[in-house]
């Protein structure tokens, strides 16, 4: 019996590590260290932020992200350096260098802060809005009843 826990063991151990993009051949994964590079002119290219930050290190991954509407960069990058070493070399050597005429702003990038998922819709019940105590109207207070006819009779008798 323990046998093949050790087996199912080790066998959930080496998916975790691939997952979490490590290696599944019994070595540590390689640690990396991702930076934030801001201020960075609309027109720098993946190729051109390598070129100007591999003096501090290997880097393994360069990203632009673009605006989803235009297409357009939207001025900042996030670096993927080997090492921690290699990514505070950089932020030591280069934060407030010039790049394309624009001083750079490197700092250490933050994990993106995870979403608490979202709840398909189910109808009427679970939408938003009107619903008091019923069971998918979140306790909400309850849409009033009546015409705005008698609404107004109401406020004329008081």
């Amino acid at each position: 019996m323990s046998k093949s826990l050790d087996f199912l063991g080790a066998n959930w151990y080496a998916w975790r590590l691939r997952r979490q993009g490590g290696a599944s051949n019994g070595r540590r994964p390689v640690i990396s260290a991702k930076i934030f590079v801001g201020n960075l002119n609309y027109q720098t290219t993946q190729n051109e932020l390598r070129e100007f930050l591999k003096e501090a290190g290997e880097i393994v991954d360069v990203y632009l992200p673009s605006d989803r509407a235009t297409g357009r960069p939207r001025g900042f990058a996030f670096v993927e350096f080997s090492s921690e070493d290699e990514a505070a070399t950089a932020i030591e050597k280069f934060n407030g260098q010039e790049l394309g005429g624009r001083p750079l702003r490197l700092d250490t990038a933050e994990d993106r802060p995870r979403r608490a998922p979202s709840a398909p819709s189910g109808g009427f019940q679970d939408s938003p809005g009107w619903g008091g105590d019923s069971p998918g109207g979140r306790g909400r207070p309850s849409k009033p009843k009546g015409s705005r006819r008698g609404l107004r009779g109401r406020k004329r008798s008081l």
